[in-house]
C-alpha cells in the first residue's frame, strides 16, 4: 500500500464531514425567504424546526437534502471506492463522518441538528432494506 492508498480513506472521511456540515435547514430557510431556525421553536436546524416555520415545502426539502448528505457520501464510496482500494470500512466511516457533520457542523460554528434523517441516508446509502427498516412505521411505507 502507498502512500496515497493509506489517505484516500481519511480524505473520503473528511469530505464526508464536509457535506455533511451543510445545514440544509439554514439553508433552506435562507432560500426560502424563512427565518432562521436555529431563532424559534426547539432552535434546532433540523426539517421539524422547519416545519414550525409554517412551512411544509420546505420541512420536506430539508428532510430530503438532510437524508441525501448522509446517503451521498456512503454511495461514492461504494460506486468508485473499490478501484481505490477503499472498502466497507472506508464507507461505513465516510457515512459516520457526515453524520457527525450534521451534528457539529465547521460551517455554523459546530452546532447542529440531531441527526435523524442523516443517519437514515447513512443507512440507506449502507443497505436500502436496512434504512427502510429502521424507518418503518404503519402507513409511512407499504
Amino acid at each position: 500500500m502507498n502512500s496515497i492508498q493509506a489517505f484516500l480513506p481519511v480524505a473520503a472521511a473528511l469530505l464526508g464531514y464536509l457535506v455533511g456540515s451543510l445545514s440544509f435547514a439554514v439553508i433552506v430557510s435562507r432560500a426560502m425567504g424563512l427565518n432562521d431556525p436555529r431563532t424559534y421553536g426547539s432552535k434546532n436546524p433540523g426539517a421539524t424546526n422547519v416545519l414550525r416555520s409554517g412551512s411544509k415545502a420546505a420541512a420536506v426539502v430539508t428532510l430530503l437534502l438532510d437524508a441525501a448528505k448522509g446517503w451521498l457520501p456512503v454511495a461514492l464510496v461504494q460506486w468508485f471506492g473499490q478501484q481505490y482500494g477503499l472498502g466497507e470500512g472506508t464507507m461505513a466511516m465516510t457515512g459516520l463522518a457526515a453524520f457527525v457533520g450534521h451534528l457539529y457542523p465547521v460551517f455554523f460554528r459546530f452546532v447542529g441538528g440531531k441527526g435523524v434523517a442523516t443517519a437514515l441516508g447513512v443507512l440507506l446509502g449502507i443497505s436500502p432494506l436496512l434504512g427502510l427498516a429502521v424507518c418503518r412505521r404503519p402507513g409511512l411505507v407499504p
